[in-house]
């Protein structure tokens, strides 16, 4: 699982930080190839420390969700699944 974190750091200081946002990308386990993967990701509320469905079966709701299927993990570096993820859990910014 990739957690992704996105903090303020107040005059730079980690001392002084506030979390603004976290997401959570999972691979769903459904690609039998191991040059491709299928992902899960989940936006939680600020705040919210909880992995969020889908990710797990059994967490809350998320702020938002999507998938990226087919996603060539040995090609591309981690940013590049970040962005995708990040792009089918807010469509509406795709423009």
């Amino acid at each position: 699982m990739i957690v992704v974190k996105v903090e303020l750091w107040s005059y730079g200081n980690p001392d002084r930080c506030e979390e603004l946002g976290r997401m959570y990308i999972a691979n769903d386990g459904t690609s039998k190839d191991r040059e491709i993967g299928n992902y899960l990701a989940a936006v939680c509320r600020k705040g919210t420390t909880a992995v969020p469905q889908p990710v797990s079966p059994n967490g809350m709701e998320p702020t938002r969700s999507g998938e990226v299927k087919d996603y060539p993990r040995l090609r591309y570096n981690v940013w590049r699944l970040i962005t995708k993820c990040l792009k089918k859990c807010f469509p509406e910014e795709d423009q």
